[in-house]
């Protein structure tokens, strides 16, 4: 312990004489915490150097029994964190850089060794310093903003405190008004609408993304490859995408509704514009994250159970409803929850195809960029958009209980999995086929779109579009990028593999720490971590504005603040699937390797995280996928040199180029679909020693027969 306090001593000294204190200085030694404190009048900064002499003496002067002096390690990284909010807070300096980083994280780590030493978490440095390290960092990229924009509900445009009016925000009719029930008018409040297309939307993705793990996991289907491929599409193509593709196809002039009208004589109507089309787009788009999550818990479940059922002469229908689906319910669960917050917080499908059918998103939306802008109704409907999520949160809490859902342990495992029930096989062949089928011709509208003039008004074929925005040509200096979405195309890529491996390292050590450690607060810590998936992008967006934009913290403008809003944006899928994972797999592993003598990181390392790989994929996938096809979250901070490919689309888009818009969209879905399976290749799945029927003995096996043969 003492080498790793000098360790982190020298780092702090590092902080204050080496690294630059303020982010928009160029000059290392001259923008030094110490070199301005003593030459550049900035007297503030000197106090900092005292916590690091405390957890010196701390270190070289140790307790009576041959210890680091906890007391003084406490206080030392306290003092020294609180110092350094104080006087940021507090004097007019410019915003904090690498230096104050690397002295905050220094400080959080001393003050970790004192609270371990003291018998926190078992006395164990690690695990203190990650659950550190993982708050702090939650609350000042994710509370702190959020504490910022919803000071707006109580202030007017010119920031004068309103309280009065807040009681009539809350409760104004056109957020809980029940006129289409009532019959007093024609709609119901944008409240209830959010709450009913969530709900619905939560219920049949989760039911086809289980529909979709049930065939890849549980049936002999020979195009499981194509299967996985299918059902990633859509959560890889920007949403607004796939709502353009649905007026395309089943709008009053689609493709599909040209048919219908031709052939069977229906009337043209305009039936996709409101909940059925926003509840069709949010389906396609969101199943895949149902899928992701579902298939890792599904591989998990213990083949001995359902085999010890048979053994007891259970059906198989019986098998699969008392024994399969209550394994798998925290994978339901997690599925339903991150759908239905997927649903409270999307944007682009309910702003294409919402017509006259208001959610809380775009009303928060036009709320804060509209004619009328009013960032004080802006943080009203986010405060009820997160009690809808505190709601859906505190619901899945009671639904799965204290029951435990452990089915990995250390034991060998040489069961084959019981086969699903005709019905169910049946049923799930049939909702992922009419998924399948529509997702299909959204995407062939897509692909189509790209290489004609003018889908749908002139069809003749043309590279035009490609050509304009991925253009290469050769000069008198050589061969150069000439179209105009390659620079966007170059950051996006960029953004997104920076994002992508900090985002799932984040989300799973959270997990981690969530399932397998016990400390004061872990219920409000978990659902602190899922406040950025509540809040729509939009509002994610202006709160990072308003909190970065001024000291203390100053990023708006760079790409740094990119990557900090997709990482915090997509941490909380990481975190369902590491949990919902992490759930089944019995924790006499970890004790096991603890025992033997090694430490909790080491734990994690050998034993953990190779457990974890269905997590892993579903976490790196949603964060590069998501990062590389979010438009809401950053659409305010996006600028002419950290321009992102959705705002490139978004902007086409608006001027009413669809042709260019596509074709981008189908040259991202391209590479991300390469990204996937390399992914895929780079983290492998995990194994766990059981027995695999071969390709004809599971395709010919009835509901009644079992299989023996042994995977050699």
């Amino acid at each position: 312990m003492q080498r790793r306090l000098g360790f982190w001593v020298a780092m702090g000294w590092a902080a204050l004489l080496l690294l630059p204190w303020h982010f928009a200085t160029r000059s290392i030694a001259g923008d030094a915490a110490l070199v301005q404190g003593v030459t550049g009048g900035a007297a503030w900064l000197l106090p900092l150097v005292l916590p690091l002499l405390a957890a010196l003496a701390a270190t070289l002067s140790p307790d009576p029994q041959g210890r680091p002096r906890a007391g003084w390690l406490i206080a030392a990284g306290a003092g020294g964190l609180g110092w350094l909010i104080l006087q940021s807070l507090l004097v007019a300096q410019p915003g904090l850089g690498l230096g104050a980083a690397l002295y905050a994280v220094t400080a959080l780590v001393l003050c970790a060794h004192g609270l371990a030493l003291r018998g926190w978490c078992k006395g164990d440095v690690f695990i203190v310093s990650a659950i550190g390290l993982v708050l702090g960092s939650i609350l000042v990229f994710v509370g702190y903003p959020v504490i910022r924009i919803l000071l707006s509900a109580v202030q007017d445009n010119n920031g004068n405190l309103m309280i009065a009016g807040l009681f009539g925000k809350l409760t104004d009719s056109s957020i809980w008004g029940l006129g289409c029930v009532t019959g007093s008018g024609s709609v119901c409040g944008v409240a209830w609408n959010t709450l009913a297309l969530a709900t619905v939307v939560g219920l049949l993705t989760t039911a086809t993304g289980l529909a979709f793990a049930l065939i890849a996991v549980r049936t002999g289907f020979r195009f499981k490859t194509a299967l996985r491929l299918v059902s990633i599409l859509p959560v890889i193509t920007p949403p607004f995408v796939i709502g353009l593709a649905i007026i395309l196809l089943f709008g009053r002039a689609g493709v599909v509704t040209d048919l219908m009208s031709t052939l069977f004589d229906i009337p043209r109507s305009r039936w996709i514009y409101g909940m059925p089309g926003v509840a069709l787009a949010q389906v396609l788009a969101f199943t895949p994250i149902a899928f992701l999550v579902l298939v890792g818990v599904l591989q998990g479940v213990s083949p001995t159970l359902e085999e010890a059922s048979q053994t007891l002469r259970a059906t198989p229908w019986v098998t699969f409803r008392t024994v399969t689906l209550p394994l798998i319910r925290p994978g339901l669960a997690n599925a339903f929850l991150i759908s239905f917050i997927e649903s409270l917080a999307d944007f682009g499908n309910p702003l294409v195809l919402g017509g006259n059918f208001d959610v809380l998103s775009t009303k928060i939306f036009f709320a804060v960029v509209g004619a009328a802008q009013d960032q004080g109704r802006a943080a009203v409907l986010a405060i009820i958009l997160l009690s809808f999520t505190l709601s859906a949160f505190l619901a899945q809490r009671l639904w799965l209980g204290r029951r435990s859902y452990t089915t990995v342990s250390g034991k060998g495992d040489a069961g084959l999995a019981s086969p699903l029930p005709s019905g169910v096989r049946w049923a799930a062949t049939a909702v992922a086929a009419l998924w399948t089928v529509v997702t299909v011709l959204v995407y062939g509208t897509i692909l189509v779109g790209g290489f004609v003039k003018s889908l749908g008004r002139d069809n003749t074929p043309t590279l035009i579009h490609y050509q304009t925005a991925f253009g290469v040509e050769h000069g008198a200096n050589g061969w150069w990028f000439s179209g105009s979405a390659w620079d966007s195309l170059f950051t996006t890529l960029g953004v997104s593999l920076v994002a992508m491996p900090l985002t799932a390292a984040l989300g799973l050590l959270t997990a981690y720490l969530l399932v397998r450690q016990s400390f004061i607060g872990r219920g409000a810590f978990e659902f602190i971590t899922m406040l950025s998936f509540a809040i729509p992008g939009t509002v994610i967006g202006v709160s990072y504005i308003l909190a970065f934009n001024t000291p203390p913290i100053e990023l708006t403008g760079t790409g740094l603040i990119l990557i900090i809003a997709f990482v915090f944006r997509n941490m909380p899928v990481g975190i369902r699937a590491g949990i919902a994972t992490l759930s089944q797999i019995d924790k006499s592993l970890d004790e096991a390797s603890l025992t033997l003598g090694a430490r909790s990181f080491t734990t994690l390392r050998r034993v953990i995280l190779p457990l974890l790989r269905p997590a892993i994929v579903t976490a790196m996938v949603y964060a590069f996928v998501r990062a590389i096809t979010s438009v809401s979250a950053v659409i305010f901070l996006v600028t002419a040199k950290y321009n992102l490919a959705t705002a490139y689309i978004v902007g086409r888009a608006e001027v009413g180029e669809y042709g260019l818009a596509i074709a981008y969209s189908s040259v991202l879905i391209a590479i991300m679909v390469l990204a996937l399976l390399m992914i895929q290749l780079l983290v492998g799945e995990r194994r766990l020693g059981r027995r695999a029927p071969t390709p004809s003995a599971d395709s010919s096996a009835s509901a009644d027969s079992p299989v023996s043969k042994v995977n050699a």
